[in-house]
């Protein structure tokens, strides 16, 4: 990691994190793998423990410690229990959407709750019909009974079942073709159901599942933003904190990954000497090395431009795409390390090599990423940067 944001606050938050996750985290891993079913009581310790409003400004009871400080709990987390770190990141996107859009009410009612660990908030966006393209959801809300009835099925929400508010964007036909608003969805309203959960390759504990909102009535002021903000509100999340959000859960398990390799082949032994002194396993520790370096300055560099409050949307894109592709690179290296072993789920490296590659796809697979980051470069998109319009919040977000 890069030494020029590295404060003692940050030294001291990353020493926190991981006394946690090493005493109360690691301790669950294997049951949670042997188990697989949705782990409820660790993500509520996080959140009561404030670790998922790192970024809510402190007038609202939040840490205002900024997102290089989200990184390092994300990170932590991730590099004990990759579910644990994605289950850490996914609350912290429907923040993003209250900071960024919410009213001075819809903040006073809700940001709190989320701070003290009260509340835990899911975002609610992807569909099956249409994936990562925003503009292909046709899941629809439509005004009623001086508020809005929401009518759709979302899959892959983070914290689905767990998370007891959720932010979801509609398709809302008022505004016309295209129009997509937001909303604010408390988890006991009639007609909200939650399907059951099924186990996935990677990231056991962690619930990503799909939430049915079958006719279920908010009120006006539920809505986020105003009508037709939905898409900005989703899109600017994803970019401002997906990103490094599922960055540093990447570089969380690309950590585990060096670190465990480095203990095997101290402990491994070929031709009567450490397997870490046989020249092609230190070719290959080296390249993992290099990818680790290379993976956390990416991420790190981002997430300080972001807390400066300097347009710096294509490093977050990058910062994703980076710690992705490395991470997986490096999962591969280990597993040509560790050889047969690798394949043993007694080994943890089995284990991280399902959960690095878990994250291709939330916050916009790597084929989306390159796509942006080629339309900024060439100057073939009327994106704005989001990182340019909510400056001022980042800053605010790390105020302290």
């Amino acid at each position: 990691m890069l030494d020029s944001h590295i404060t003692n606050r940050h030294q001291e938050l990353r020493a926190e994190v991981r006394r946690f996750a090493e005493t109360e985290v690691a301790p669950r891993v294997r049951d949670l793998e042997a188990v697989r079913e949705v782990e409820r009581d660790l993500i509520w310790q996080i959140a009561r423990r404030g670790w998922t409003d790192v970024t809510i400004d402190p007038a609202y009871g939040g840490m205002g410690a900024g997102h290089v400080a989200k990184a390092i709990v994300i990170e932590e987390l991730a590099r004990v229990c990759g579910a644990v770190g994605a289950a850490a990141q996914a609350s912290q996107l429907p923040v993003a959407m209250i900071n960024n859009f919410g009213s001075e009410e819809q903040k006073r009612r809700w940001l709190p709750a989320i701070a003290v660990g009260q509340v835990l908030p899911t975002i609610c966006v992807t569909e099956e019909v249409s994936g990562s393209h925003l503009g292909g959801m046709q899941g629809r809300a439509r005004r009623s009974r001086g508020g809005w009835v929401v009518d759709l099925e979302k899959t892959h929400v983070g914290n689905s079942h767990v998370g007891n508010l959720h932010c979801v964007v509609a398709r809302t036909p008022d505004r016309g073709t295209g129009s997509l608003s937001a909303f604010l969805v408390e988890g006991d309203r009639t007609g909200v159901e939650v399907r059951p959960p099924v186990p996935a390759l990677g990231l056991a504990g962690f619930s990503f599942g799909t939430i049915v909102f079958n006719n279920v009535w908010v009120p006006e002021e539920n809505l986020l933003g105003e009508e037709g903000e939905g898409r900005d509100a989703a899109d600017s999340s994803s970019v401002l904190n997906g990103r490094i959000n599922l960055g540093a859960v990447s570089l969380g398990i690309h950590r585990a990954t060096v670190e465990e390799t480095f203990a095997f082949t101290a402990q491994r032994k070929r031709y009567g000497k450490p397997l870490s002194e046989l020249a092609t396993v230190e070719q290959r520790v080296g390249q993992m090395v290099s990818n680790l370096i290379t993976a956390g300055s990416l991420l790190y560099l981002a997430a300080e431009l972001l807390d400066e409050g300097v347009p710096c949307d294509a490093q977050l894109m990058n910062a994703k795409l980076v710690n992705y592709e490395l991470g997986t690179a490096t999962a591969k290296l280990a597993m040509e390390v560790h050889g047969a072993c690798g394949l043993l789920a007694d080994r943890p490296v089995e284990r991280l090599f399902r959960d690095a590659h878990a994250m291709f796809a939330p916050a916009g697979t790597s084929d989306v990423q390159r796509l942006r980051l080629a339309r900024m470069a060439l100057g073939s998109t009327k994106q704005p940067q989001w990182s340019h319009r909510f400056a001022a919040l980042a800053r605010a977000a790390n105020s302290t």
